[in-house]
């Protein structure tokens, strides 16, 4: 199945380098010369950029789709606070309906006003997040709301009426940049070469020279109706279930599942999708697998026998102990 429901065709030929998209070379030169140009606009002062009273670390990526972002930016919060600061976090609220931005949002926010992923940070991190179109508007709530000393932007690398003290590229480890063209033709929203800009580069998977690998693991489910039910991944080994993906890349998701010895079947949606009670009954008895990000959206559905999977990530010492020493050196 397409593992880019929402992109069809054109994300799938991106990464098979399909010879025709040559044809929309000439729209993604445009596109590559609008990014410069906004740029320096930027650089030049002609467009403002602000800068908050508090470090800001921006995790993004240049290709579209999902690379691993949203879990890295959890993994930082959760190492901030281990190391006796507090962290805030903002993001765009994607998928987010809200009339009014920014918004605060809680562990308990209604996703579909503030967000998928807003949500799931904020409930598995426990800190304070604003989301927003606007970032900085979205940041100087974070901060008017909470005693934030330092602020985690989840996506926004392109976002650069936000000042940012450390930036932090994730990138696919099988996708890598695709066919390496920018947008229409290819998937990046900016040249390859920006990352000799970035502090960090991580790579969901296994990365080159100067990249530090990024290890995803799928160990637990928890019971949809009830999280405080929870069972070892390894017990569905040999079971056939029916798995539920609406992320950017869940291709990925179903792999992890087949790794640990489920027999899946897939059921690929778009990216923030919103579901409904049909979209997880399947007219039979097996048990339903969601990503986390999923349930949040799922959770006041009443359906039996479904059951998400947290995602639990490593990254090397080196990491940490170079995103520490970067930290330190603005404080």
């Amino acid at each position: 199945m397409n593992s880019w429901p929402g992109l069809g065709r054109l994300a799938d030929s991106w990464y098979r380098r399909s010879p025709w998209l040559l044809l929309l070379a000439p729209l993604s030169l445009l596109f590559r010369l609008a990014v410069l140009c906004r740029l320096l606009m930027y650089r030049s002062g002609l467009l403002a950029s602000h800068r908050l009273p508090v470090p800001v670390i921006v995790v993004g990526n240049l290709a579209v789709g999902g690379t691993g972002k949203t879990p890295l930016v959890g993994w930082l919060a959760e190492h901030a606070t281990r190391a006796g600061r507090q962290p805030g976090i903002v993001a765009r609220g994607y998928g987010g309906d809200a009339v009014h931005w920014p918004q605060q949002v809680r562990p308990d926010s209604d996703p579909a006003v503030v967000g998928d992923e807003a949500v799931l940070l904020a409930g598995k991190t426990g800190c304070p997040m604003a989301v927003g179109p606007d970032r900085v508007a979205a940041a100087r709530a974070l901060l008017e709301h909470s005693q934030c000393d330092m602020v985690l932007s989840d996506d926004g690398l392109q976002h650069y009426a936000l000042q940012r003290d450390i930036e932090i590229a994730v990138i696919d480890g099988v996708r890598r940049f695709g066919n390496g063209l920018c947008l229409p033709a290819g998937p990046l929203r900016e040249p390859v070469k920006r990352l000799a800009r970035v502090d960090l580069v991580v790579v969901n998977g296994l990365g080159n020279r100067g990249e530090y690998p990024m290890t995803m693991r799928l160990t637990r489910v928890r019971s949809l109706n009830d999280p405080g039910e929870e069972r070892e991944l390894r017990s569905l080994h040999g079971t056939s279930v029916h798995a539920v993906a609406g992320i950017g890349n869940p291709g990925r998701f179903f792999s992890a599942l087949r790794e640990a010895g489920l027999r899946v079947e897939e059921h690929a949606f778009p990216d923030h999708h919103v579901f409904v009670p049909k979209d997880l009954q399947f007219g039979d008895d097996r048990p339903v697998v969601m990503t986390e990000k999923d349930a949040v959206k799922c959770r006041d559905l009443v359906v039996d026998n479904c059951w998400f999977a947290p995602v639990t990530i490593d990254l090397p010492q080196e990491f940490s102990d170079r995103f520490d020493e970067l930290l330190a050196a603005i404080a």
